[in-house]
């Protein structure tokens, strides 16, 4: 597999407390199929609020479910949220071909705490699925994981607020 054959993060670095904008960028089908037919973003902890931006020709659908780390946004306590954004192609027609490069957008407040978050990519293809979900053990190499997740390093020094 070629080094960067895999679902990355347009920005890999934000401020703690940020308003941020999780572009997934996707450069290539998986093993042997021709085109990508659907797209899962399995959320972090630490990325609250999550809105995906919709595709033409793709079906946007959201998994919500109750958080163990309740949080208060706009004067009200938040106690379930977006863990799951899945873009699926509508059509045959409308799948992204191994010729094509293309983003998937998803947009999520991130917590106050310095760190990695890892956004762990469901790539399925018409032939066969990439899930790119691993980790490493320790720190935030991904170097040597044949089928990394997309890391996001939190810097601190946010400025506490977000934008609209």
């Amino acid at each position: 597999m070629p080094v960067g054959a895999h679902v990355t993060l347009e920005q890999p670095q934000a401020a703690a407390g940020s308003s941020y904008k999780a572009v997934l960028r996707v450069g290539h089908t998986c093993a042997g199929a021709t085109s990508t037919t659907a797209i899962t973003v399995r959320l972090p902890a630490g990325f609250a609020g999550a809105k995906p931006v919709p595709k033409a020709g793709w079906i946007t659908t959201v998994q919500r479910a109750a958080l163990a780390q309740p949080y208060e946004s706009h004067g009200r306590r938040v106690t379930e949220d977006v863990i799951t954004v899945s873009w699926q192609a509508a059509s045959p027609a409308a799948a992204l071909s191994g010729d094509f490069y293309d983003e998937f957008i998803v947009r999520g407040q991130l917590s106050e705490s310095p760190g990695i978050l890892w956004f762990k990519v469901l790539q399925t293809c018409d032939v066969g699925a990439s899930d790119w979900a691993q980790v490493p053990a320790s720190g935030s190499s991904v170097k040597g994981l044949p089928m990394p997740a997309a890391p996001l390093e939190i810097m601190p020094g946010g400025h506490g607020g977000h934008n609209h």
